[in-house]
């Protein structure tokens, strides 16, 4: 009983060590795609084992592959440390590099986070660039940072820029100039609307245009719209500019109105009309109908006008 199971377990032993050998013996890959400037051991072979960090040779470039014979792959292996492996049936293997590609866009944006550190791009604001040559195909390893921006000269007020990058698995930087347009946010109208509008949320978007057009026209805030009235007819997709709206007229010229006169405890009302519309606040001269006297008030919330104080105005009522 005892022989039997001393032969089961020296049988199952040499399975075992069967088994182990096996899977510790370098099986060759047929295509192999790496991220790393070089090409190790682990990289080409299954069942790699202790050697797997072992380099063997360098990859291609990023975003390009090549084609290798098995006696290549023994020649560089040898030199390596390694004398023995499985071709699995291979006659040549696939060796690509990871890339990622860089262009415009990625660039385009590393110079904007530089500007917005800086405080030249606010919230509301973009950029376009507009290079003095073109990009060139550029593709760099697969990173979370394929490329960084490292030196970036440029002033506000002028457009022109040049900027150096360096790009990740590419050994020489990239220099880049050209122009910079910043672009800011600005209100236009969504449809086409009759003078006397009083605007709403609805009937304004927010475009981008360029910076200095807005400074030479001037800008207003969406905040600054809302509840403001179009002072003439204005079509769909134009940008509305300051001379464009003005505070709601609550006085209409020609409308009969209240004419309030205060000073301390006396107050006198009568009536007139108003030669001028106004919005609260702006002046109103007023017509007393009764006595044809001409006053001068300030439109008030509810539409009437309060006579500005004096021995003047009062002899008018």
């Amino acid at each position: 009983m005892i022989a039997s199971l001393l032969k089961r377990t020296g049988l199952a032993l040499t399975l075992a060590a069967l088994a182990t050998a096996t899977q510790a013996e370098p099986l060759l890959r047929g295509d192999v795609t790496v991220n790393a400037a070089i090409v190790t051991v682990g990289d080409l072979f299954d069942n790699a084992g202790l050697m797997a960090e072992t380099a063997v040779f360098r990859a291609p470039a990023p975003g390009t592959s090549g084609v290798l014979s098995v006696e290549d792959i023994t020649a560089a292996l040898r030199s390596a440390g390694v004398d023995e492996f499985e071709t699995a049936g291979l006659d040549t293997i696939r060796v690509a590099r990871a890339g990622a590609q860089v262009d415009l866009p990625l660039l385009s944006d590393l110079i904007a986070d530089d500007l917005r550190a800086r405080g030249i791009l606010s919230d509301n604001m973009d950029m376009d660039l507009a290079l003095d040559a073109p990009l060139p195909e550029l593709v760099a390893t697969d990173t979370a940072t394929p490329a960084t921006l490292t030196i970036l000269r440029y002033m506000p007020g002028s457009s022109t820029f040049s900027a150096r990058f360096q790009i990740s698995g590419i050994d020489r930087p990239l220099d880049l100039s050209g122009q910079i347009q910043l672009l800011v946010s600005a209100p236009h109208l969504t449809r086409t609307l009759p003078q006397g509008t009083i605007l709403s949320h609805d009937d304004v978007e927010m475009r981008m245009i360029p910076l200095a057009y807005a400074e030479s026209t001037g800008l207003v805030a969406i905040e600054e719209l809302v509840g403001k009235e179009l002072q003439r007819q204005t079509r769909a997709g134009v940008m509305l500019r300051p001379s464009d709206i003005a505070a709601p007229k609550i006085i209409s010229r020609n409308e009969n109105v209240t004419v309030i006169y205060q000073q301390g405890a006396l107050t006198l009302t009568t009536t007139g009309k108003a030669l001028n519309a106004a919005s609260l606040s702006e002046p109103v001269t007023v017509l007393n109908t009764m006595s044809n006297k001409v006053l001068q008030g300030v439109a008030t919330q509810d539409g009437t006008v309060t006579v500005i104080s004096g021995s003047q105005q009062v002899a008018g009522l």
